[in-house]
């Protein structure tokens, strides 16, 4: 591994909640409306979160899902200092905790969720086996992450101007490192602890940017692993991305540029 590929693996640390926003945050905001609305869990319910990062996925239950209550956790103190801040209300609490040794009781929620996480977690398996265990029998345990290698297609625009620049980007490409975030592979993890009813379903939203600088200035945050990547090349290779990215985009007329994110949901019954 080069020195790049080091850097951009240090980068991969999803910690900083002014650079994840304006990257993820702002689209993760909309696919977790249509994660829940797919879910229907009844209203009252009590909701877990792992690996809540900021907090989008809590706050949209807090608004959307009438819960009785809603518990966010994350391994990132950072995180959870930016989630306390800005979802608040006496029915949501946030803990910094590790999302492959859940600190709670089993069998304590009625819907048990993670958003964009799956695929970052050292040991998936472990992770949905916790899970599955804090969930009450007959709960709900469901999961999305992003289709990196098909339509989550600003970060493919990406990936394939970097491969075509540089070799190096080729094992960065997380479309190529992460096989699971497909719809087989999740539904063979969710199978592979006995629940009931697995299914897997895409869940699209659009993602419109309203110029090449909105589309770009994101990527120079070093938040996850293709701005850790843009921020780990020399400024002349920088540019020369930036440039075949931009020739590459789908602009509309008004300059704006019209892109889709898709996210693969699976969900099962305890």
């Amino acid at each position: 591994m080069d020195n790049r590929n080091l850097q951009t693996h240090r980068a991969e640390v999803w910690a900083r909640e002014a650079a994840y926003e304006p990257y993820v945050g702002r689209w993760s905001r909309l696919v977790a409306q249509e994660f829940l609305k797919w879910l229907a869990v009844p209203p009252g319910s009590r909701w877990l979160d792992v690996g809540c990062g900021t907090g989008a996925l809590s706050q949209t239950m807090l608004q959307r899902a009438a819960p009785f209550e809603v518990t966010g956790i994350d391994r990132s103190e950072d995180y959870i200092t930016f989630a306390r801040e800005q979802v608040r209300g006496e029915r949501v609490y946030f803990h910094v905790g590790d999302a492959q040794a859940l600190p709670v009781k089993t069998a304590t929620y009625d819907a048990v969720v993670s958003g964009l996480v799956l695929n970052f977690v050292s040991q998936p398996p472990q992770m949905i086996a916790e899970m599955a265990r804090v969930t009450k029998p007959g709960g709900t345990l469901a999961a999305y992450v992003w289709d990196y290698a098909g339509k989550m297609q600003l970060m493919r625009h990406f990936w394939n101007a970097a491969v075509a620049l540089d070799p190096v980007a080729f094992n960065l490409d997380e479309g190529r490192r992460f096989p699971i975030c497909k719809p087989e592979p999740l539904k063979t993890l969710f199978q592979s602890i006995n629940l009931k009813d697995v299914e897997v379903s895409a869940r699209d939203i659009s993602t419109d940017f309203k110029d090449f600088e909105d589309y770009w200035s994101p990527f120079l945050g070093g938040q996850g692993p293709a701005p850790g990547y843009t921020i780990s090349l020399s400024e002349e290779h920088r540019t020369a991305l930036r440039e075949r990215i931009r020739a590459a985009l789908p602009f509309a007329l008004d300059g704006s540029i019209p892109l889709v994110a898709r996210a693969w949901a699976v969900r099962g019954i305890r």
